[in-house]
């Protein structure tokens, strides 16, 4: 079929198979010619079909030439409506991983589950006997546990409620947005779907099977942002099961210390992600964060900083961290000089000056692409598989 561009709310509901081909490419393309890194050679990544799992996956295998797992938990196309965007992210890297000799597979199923956890473990020790890097790179906004209960995220702030401006994407305006506080059950649900408990398990069920290799590193990602967004992310509830997140991290040090196991938190820069469009008052700060990061000559897309999170920070054994052992990738975003002139362009943007103090295009570019739209060398006009 002819697949168009369908944007409703902030999704977009089509996916363009070629297109999503098209940015699995670019983005193998630009690890290519970066040049080969020493890295880990079997990793598990969790989370593995969009965004910064499916950059981390790409800048291993084709950097660091590592066989690579991935766990995604994508639908397949129905003959009528498209696949997900991991989908067909997934099957594009399998077939250029494979057509260069390197092992990826993956398994499609719910991360949180027990049934995929032990797949996982069974995978591992048929194909690669063990793993000594694991990503956990989850984005979801419910969580079943094996008890059977199932609790829901919510992006509230934690204390009272938040107004500030805000893009409304849907008119172009800015206009003033609010944020609802979050009851203590709306927070402590959160924790539980976007914290680290799924995380532990999972190397809880790693080690267990024993397919955790010696001296293995395990990374989780997270994001922090300027003060401005502290009261949506860094004290609202995501914020608190990242804290969270942060401290399963030091639990995996002290408990597997023997195992030479490293745990890091992965700070990462703040990206247009499907999760992030829904937000109010968060595009806003992304577009003009685009605008004045591009100008400096300092952007990064997810693909940029997985290579230099794994091509540079992870590639030495003394990983430079802050003071709470957090590897910092937001360091170019939180640069004082960029954040000063973003704040200063956020106390004067206006619905009128929108388009000249933000990066609209950009913006709106990196959208479409998560879903396989607006690539200039993809003809949307002709008929394609679904």
């Amino acid at each position: 079929m002819i697949v168009e561009a369908k944007v409703r709310e902030f999704i977009c509901t089509t996916v363009h198979p070629t297109g999503c081909r098209e940015n699995v490419k670019r983005q193998i393309d630009y690890i290519k010619g970066k040049g080969k890194f020493q890295g880990k050679k079997r990793v598990l990544v969790i989370g593995a079909s969009t965004g910064y799992g499916l950059a981390s996956r790409i800048a291993l295998a084709f950097g660091a030439e590592a066989a690579t797992l991935g766990i995604m938990f994508e639908k397949e196309s129905n003959g009528k409506r498209t696949a997900t965007p991991g989908w067909y992210n997934t099957k594009a890297f399998e077939k250029f991983a494979q057509e260069e000799g390197l092992y990826a597979k993956s398994l499609n199923g719910d991360a949180f589950s027990e049934e995929i956890k032990a797949e996982t473990v069974r995978q591992i020790q048929k194909d690669l006997g063990n793993v000594d890097l694991v990503i956990y790179s989850l984005a979801a906004p419910r969580r079943t546990t094996k008890e059977g209960i199932t609790y829901h995220s919510v992006l509230k702030t934690c204390s009272q409620e938040f107004t500030e401006k805000s893009w409304n994407l849907r008119n172009n305006m800015i206009l003033k947005a609010t944020i609802p506080a979050a009851s203590q059950e709306e927070i402590e649900a959160t924790i539980k779907v976007m914290g680290g408990e799924d995380w532990y398990q999972w190397m809880d069920a790693l080690k267990k099977g024993g397919v955790l290799a010696k001296n293995a590193v395990t990374v989780a990602y997270s994001y922090i942002g300027p003060e401005l967004t502290y009261p949506v992310y860094y004290h609202g509830t995501i914020g608190m099961a990242k804290k969270d997140l942060e401290e399963t991290a030091k639990r995996l040090n002290r408990q597997y210390k023997e195992d030479g196991l490293l745990a890091y938190i992965s700070v990462n820069k703040a990206l247009v992600t499907q999760a992030s469009s829904a937000i109010p008052i968060v595009p806003l700060y992304f577009a003009i964060l685009y605008k004045v990061m591009k100008k400096k000559g300092v952007h990064e897309g997810c693909i940029e900083q997985m290579r230099r999170l794994y091509g540079e920070k992870l590639s030495v054994s003394d990983c430079s961290t802050d003071k709470e052992g957090r590897i910092r990738m937001d360091d170019y975003e939180m640069e004082e000089s960029v954040q000063q002139e973003v704040m200063e362009i956020w106390n004067r943007i206006s619905t009128e000056n929108l388009s000249d103090l933000a990066d609209v295009d950009g913006y709106w570019e990196d959208f479409y692409h998560m879903f396989g739209f607006r690539f200039e060398n993809v003809d949307y006009s002709k008929e394609v598989e679904i």
